[in-house]
């Protein structure tokens, strides 16, 4: 069972983007608009990578070239979520120090095909959980040392350094960003069948096959997920990346 392009495709796509605004402005939260545009941005950007993508996995060096495109652009977004600063820049670092190596052993040890149908999702998974980890963990510290200025100031009052007094009121909120990570990990199979494993089952995998490729897929994603959560909150803590005061 696939799903097939045309009119019935469509109107379903429109629907739920139609649901999607119509609940946000009932409930005033202010995200129809986002809602709207980010599905119009996502339409246009699956189609033109759709055709792109027809060209680049023929060559693994072009592959390699797409996902730093996919770094870079998720190095971008995330940046944008977590300060309007240029230290911003700084987020590259745990979005890419998980997923690129991890890729990378992957492919060398036969774990996935040297090619670019292989290696762009796979790549593509990782860094978006990694990006995803990462601005929640930035804005979530940010929002937590700007709340509690003033213990931090008394810690350091008290004689510990800069990083030490932010890691400890920083830390366990910097752990909440790795609750969606953690509860997809645990509740796989009995709450939700995710796209890997939907996707090889459809390809025609056996369900054995198809729930060790997840298992593999969830791991490596808590894994370069819970990686990404503690740079950023080194990075964070040590004033790599910082928040401008309004």
């Amino acid at each position: 069972m696939t799903l097939t392009p045309g009119p019935g495709l469509a109107v379903a796509v429109v629907l739920a983007v139609a649901v999607a605004a119509a609940s946000a402005l009932l409930a005033r939260l202010g995200t129809a608009r986002g809602a709207v545009l980010a599905s119009v941005r996502a339409a246009v950007q699956l189609g033109a990578v759709s055709l792109l993508l027809g060209v680049v996995v023929r060559s693994l060096g072009a592959s390699a070239g797409f996902v730093l495109l996919m770094v870079g652009v998720a190095t971008f977004t995330s940046a944008r979520r977590i300060t309007a600063d240029r230290s911003g820049a700084w987020v590259l670092l745990p979005i890419a120090a998980g997923p690129l190596p991890v890729v990378a052993l992957l492919v060398v040890g036969g774990v996935v095909p040297a090619t670019g149908l292989a290696v762009i999702p796979t790549a593509g998974i990782l860094i978006g959980g990694a990006m995803t980890a990462t601005s929640l963990a930035g804005r979530r510290l940010r929002d937590e040392l700007e709340a509690r200025h003033g213990e931090v100031e008394a810690a350091l009052s008290l004689g510990l350094l800069p990083r030490d007094a932010n890691v400890e009121i920083a830390r366990p909120s910097a752990a909440q960003a790795l609750v969606p990570a953690l509860d997809q990990t645990r509740t796989v199979g009995l709450v939700t069948l995710p796209g890997a494993f939907v996707g090889m089952l459809l390809g025609g995998a056996s369900p054995l096959e198809a729930g060790a490729v997840q298992l593999l897929v969830l791991v490596l994603l808590l894994a370069v997920e819970t990686a990404a959560v503690a740079l950023t909150l080194e990075l964070v803590c040590r004033g790599r990346i910082r928040f401008p005061r309004s």
